[in-house]
């Protein structure tokens, strides 16, 4: 852990970029997830006040109900959309470039939000809501391509880690600038939901110094003049670059001829089928893990504790402050543990909790002090979430896939994680319905699985180059090479084990 770290802090330019692309990336998907929740009361006012100015209507309940409920999805079907046309967009115009464009796109649906009140138009917020999702489906391929980039192979999993890590910042700072002494407010509320403007602004104004990810420069432009600049300015002027320019030289070498793959292409190439299947099974598991029902209940549980109805947010600020803290932690151990042993221990760790907090949650009524095993359940659930998989699964699509199909495996992770996003949204309230606080055992038969999954077939990618981990999942599964393209990424890998020149 310490050299680790010692090792970041030499590098002051790579935590800079992990610092400028975290706070105008992945923190706005957690933001727009928790930031909503404050000032859903107001929001459902003006919905209503604007039908009755116009039209002269005033709105029944289940009609605001689905009119609020269309605009906190629209966010996920912003989402899925700037997933779908991230690949082509950092292809094209590059890492940075692609972030630098998705800034503007992120003040432009501050500005519609920020608008809406004084226009008195509901729609805008609608729209805004779209625009975010659109944001933020960028961010998080454009966000995890580019640290993955930048990082160097024996950082890559504390790298990594910080994707998660400011989707947690996020949603604790949706949280606390959601209560009422700051900007929680009937008159402050449209600020409330544009505080992503200043954050993109900051990124777009600060990524103008940042250099252009070594990878995309060499192995999609062909330019190494600009790839060796791009690694020195992140190494620093005095480190030796030449062993990760001879990386990306032979992983250049085995790629050449072989063009950006589709997502199609993806779906059905045999050779990167586990890969594949890991990143489906993983990403899935992600949205239906429980936490959204954890969440859920955790405000009856607090409630059932003894802790008064106002200082309730305040405990929720506790669960956010404890999501963040956790996935610190699991940066600062993840390059000593490895991510295979983290995610796997999460998942148990996850299941064990899912299946008390049912037993717990069926015997409040009946045990005066069992709501305390239940609240803390609720923490230990949340701190196994984002010690693991909440920080590990965001970056495996660069980390188990070579350049020609990095893109459209962050299409198909993303794609994944938005769909499930949305269904959970739209699904969940029926499930909770009918099966209460039972419905805890059909998140335990995810979390419980995926960590079988991972253990029998997905090997340790901790300190190793993507080649490497292509060799390791060949090895595991013993299948037959089925393409050119894993031919020539093992025939580079055994010439540089040999110390062999390109």
């Amino acid at each position: 852990m310490t050299n680790s770290l010692s090792l970041l802090l030499k590098n002051p330019v790579l935590v800079a970029v992990i610092l400028v692309t975290g706070i105008g990336g992945t923190f706005h998907y957690g933001f727009h997830i928790s930031v909503l929740t404050a000032p859903s009361t107001y929001i459902k006012e003006l919905v209503n006040s604007t039908c009755v100015q116009r039209y002269g209507l005033s709105l029944e309940h289940w009609q605001l109900s689905l009119i609020w409920s269309f605009i906190v999805s629209l966010y996920s079907i912003g989402g899925l959309l700037g997933s779908l046309c991230t690949a082509r967009i950092v292809v094209t115009y590059g890492r940075k470039r692609c972030l630098m464009l998705n800034n503007m796109v992120a003040i432009c649906g501050s500005l519609l939000i920020v608008l809406s009140k004084t226009a008195h138009s509901f729609e805008m917020i609608m729209i805004g809501r779209l625009v975010y999702g659109i944001n933020s489906g960028v961010a998080l391929t454009a966000h995890t391509m580019y640290v993955l980039d930048c990082s160097p192979k024996g950082l890559r999993g504390m790298v990594g880690a910080s994707v998660g890590i400011f989707v947690s910042l996020g949603k604790f700072f949706g949280q606390l600038l959601g209560i009422g002494e700051i900007l929680g407010t009937e008159a402050l509320w449209p600020f409330l939901l544009s505080v992503c403007a200043l954050t993109a602004l900051l990124q777009l104004v600060s990524l103008y110094f940042l250099p252009e990810s070594p990878r995309y420069l060499l192995l999609d432009r062909g330019d190494k003049t600009s790839c060796e600049k791009a690694l020195q300015q992140l190494r620093g002027s005095h480190a030796d670059c030449k062993s990760e320019v001879e990386d990306l030289l032979r992983e250049h070498a085995a790629l050449q001829g072989v063009r950006n793959k589709s997502v199609l292409e993806l779906l059905f190439a045999r050779s990167v089928r586990w890969q594949l299947l890991t990143i489906i099974v993983t990403f899935i598991t992600l949205q239906l893990c429980g936490i959204n029902a954890v969440y859920l209940y955790a405000n009856d549980v607090f409630r059932a504790a003894g802790i008064p109805a106002h200082n309730l947010r305040y405990v929720t600020l506790g669960t956010g402050l404890c999501e963040f803290s956790s996935g610190v932690i699991c940066a600062m151990v993840i390059e000593h543990t490895g991510k295979k042993s983290l995610m796997i221990r999460g998942y148990v760790g996850m299941s064990a909790a899912l299946l008390l907090l049912t037993l717990t949650l069926y015997l409040q009524v009946h045990v005066s002090w069992m709501p305390y095993c239940s609240m803390v359940l609720i923490f230990l659930y949340i701190i196994f979430f984002c010690s693991g998989p909440a920080c590990i699964t965001a970056p495996l699509p660069g980390e188990l896939f070579t350049q020609s199909f990095q893109s459209a495996a962050f299409t198909v992770a993303c794609t994944l994680n938005w769909v499930g996003l949305f269904s959970v949204g739209m699904l969940f309230p029926f499930i909770v319905e009918y099966l209460d606080y039972f419905c805890f055992l059909i998140f335990f038969v995810f979390c419980f699985g995926t960590a079988l999954f991972v253990w029998f077939n997905v090997p340790e990618t901790r300190n190793k180059s993507i080649m490497e981990i292509t060799a390791e999942f060949e090895r595991i599964h013993g299948g037959v090479k089925h393409s050119e393209t894993k031919l020539a990424l093992q025939d580079a890998f055994r010439q540089s084990r040999h110390g062999t020149k390109l």
